[in-house]
């Protein structure tokens, strides 16, 4: 009798088991998913527990915490620590990027970030991505002037890798909201989470705290001021919020005030940028040659041509330009 007392007692247990384990294949994989062809009236009810109650409402959402930074998460983005600490921060113009090594090499010269030229040069973003991916941890983090102010500029230059964003022309503060806008993911801006070689782990994908959660932070966006739509909304457009830097366009400056360097229009234009960027807390820019000049803190240098000349020049001090001269062929004097 206790042998078939054990033995009911064994089945009573693999049946209990056996109707758990069917429950649990039966249970819905969407618990709070609608049934099929069910109304379930979800822009005006909440399911329960929702933090968001009421009419659904995009001016009052409470944003999720999912994305948060971790408490404490420092910034790892060299140039972005350097540029908050005061420092003078200078991006190497890379002019071409159909040669990664050459890509590289500036990347490794010395600059806190790239200037990858997509303005005034014919690079294609598949060039641009292969050469940020083949040396990713360059001492110069990947930075890009893309060509104007939209979403998919924007995307493409992020989602490759960028973390220093110029962007050229920006005339009005609606358009730097915009260039905040197309930058920053939620609940900051609105940039769509489409991956990307930034989000490979060999890239950014493995920093502390998560790329998504962290590169609103680590993001540079410097926006440049050309024209003189773009000095009479100063002030308004370096108060935007998410713009890091203002860049006081050397040369389109004067190509739209048609006065040069040391003219007093041309300083004037160049003054107002200065006052309406240190008036606003940001950063100011220009190009390298003004390293010395009172409060500006980032610049763009030269291109790898010029770098190689220099470099060169350098390297061969008063060896430079002492070929022979022969006097005939085709290297002959003229």
């Amino acid at each position: 009798m206790r042998n078939v007392s054990k033995i009911s007692l064994v089945c009573a247990v693999l049946s209990i088991v056996g109707v758990a384990a069917v429950a649990q294949q039966a249970a819905p994989q969407f618990p709070l998913a609608a049934r099929a062809g069910q109304d379930t009236n979800a822009k005006a009810v909440p399911p329960q527990g929702a933090v968001n109650q009421g009419p659904f409402d995009p001016a009052t959402w409470k944003y999720g915490p999912v994305f948060n930074a971790p408490a404490g998460a420092k910034l790892w983005n060299p140039a972005k620590i350097k540029m908050m600490a005061g420092g003078k921060v200078v991006g190497g113009t890379i002019s071409g990027v159909t040669d990664p090594s050459t890509y590289c090499a500036m990347a490794n010269a010395g600059y806190d970030f790239t200037w990858t030229e997509m303005q005034h040069a014919p690079s294609v973003w598949d060039a641009v991505g292969r050469a940020w991916r083949t040396c990713p941890n360059a001492k110069a983090v990947p930075g890009v002037r893309i060509a104007y102010t939209d979403e998919q500029e924007i995307q493409h230059a992020l989602d490759t890798g960028a973390l220093v964003l110029v962007v050229p022309t920006v005339d009005t503060a609606e358009e730097a909201r915009q260039v905040v806008h197309w930058s920053y993911f939620p609940p900051m801006g609105a940039r769509s989470q489409g991956g990307g070689p930034a989000f490979d782990p060999n890239m950014w994908g493995s920093v502390p705290g998560g790329y998504r959660a962290t590169i609103n932070d680590n993001l540079v966006v410097i926006v440049m001021l050309e024209t003189l739509e773009a000095l009479k909304n100063a002030e308004e457009i370096a108060k935007v919020p998410g713009i890091t830097a203002v860049f006081a366009a050397s040369g389109d400056l004067g190509n739209f005030t048609g006065y040069k360097q040391g003219d007093p229009d041309y300083e004037r234009a160049i003054n107002i940028v200065h006052d309406a960027t240190i008036k606003a807390g940001k950063k100011l820019c220009g190009p390298f040659a003004w390293r010395d000049r009172p409060d500006f803190s980032c610049f763009q240098a030269g291109n790898e041509l010029a770098a190689i000349a220099r470099g060169a020049r350098q390297e061969l001090g008063d060896l430079t330009h002492t070929q022979g001269k022969p006097e005939v062929g085709p290297f002959a004097a003229k």
